[in-house]
């Protein structure tokens, strides 16, 4: 079973991989998005922000299971299949994407808006804001939030083992379950365990160095630019 088991983590690892990309990289701008077109925001916008948010709250609220069933046929265009880890990553992405995006806005709103307030005297445009105070700011809680979503997606693909995805959860249900093979089962748990374990403590690490080398250095090395900036000149009487 040992080169069963490597495979199913390999296939584990790679389905979590790619999904963790894209919900970054989908659900970032997203999240920012959410902040940015609140009220009192940079980009106020209500419309806008209630479209966004009922959107990602219904996609949030989609059980995993059934959104899989649901984007079958997306899933199909996409990949050519609906088997396989390739197949899987297209619902887990689509799945974590607003879940990160929830998680990016919680952390976005936690930035002292006091340093916002700053860039805004010294004409920063809302592109320089975003760049250099909200990202940088709340990076410790992003890293968090993408420490979070690892995990969250982890689960997920041992669901999509059940439609075939392959990975750790399909050895669980067709050995484990299937066949009656209750080692094998609890091998699996096990080993997913470790690997939450190792993700989490992983995560929390690097948050952690982040967040004390903020806190030595304060928001100055963050925002060079202003100090960098003339002092306004002042007319002597």
């Amino acid at each position: 079973m040992q080169p069963l088991l490597s495979q199913a983590c390999w296939d584990t690892l790679y389905m979590v991989g790619w999904s963790t990309l894209i919900a970054v990289v989908g659900g970032l701008p997203l999240g920012v998005l959410l902040v940015l077109t609140d009220r009192g925001g940079l980009l106020q916008n209500t419309v806008a922000n209630k479209v966004i948010g009922q959107i990602v709250n219904v996609a949030r609220s989609m059980p995993f299971i059934i959104l899989m069933v649901a984007l079958m046929g997306f899933t199909r265009s996409v990949t050519g299949t609906t088997i396989g880890r390739e197949a899987a990553i297209v619902p887990l992405a689509i799945g974590a994407i607003p879940f990160f995006a929830r998680l990016v806005e919680t952390a976005v709103r936690e930035v002292d808006g006091g340093l916002v307030e700053a860039v805004q005297s010294m004409g920063g445009n809302t592109w320089t804001i975003v760049r250099k105070v909200l990202v940088p700011e709340s990076l410790p809680s992003l890293i968090s939030s993408t420490t979070t979503t690892i995990v969250a997606l982890i689960g997920y693909s041992a669901m999509a083992g059940t439609v075939g995805a392959g990975g750790l959860g399909d050895i669980a249900i067709r050995y484990g379950y299937q066949r009656f093979e209750t080692e094998l089962m609890w091998i699996t748990v096990a080993i997913l365990a470790v690997v939450i374990s190792l993700i989490q403590f992983a995560g929390d690490l690097a948050a952690r160095s982040l967040h004390r080398r903020g806190g030595r250095s304060g928001p100055g090395p963050r925002l060079r630019f202003l100090r960098a900036a003339p002092a306004p000149e002042t007319e002597t009487v």
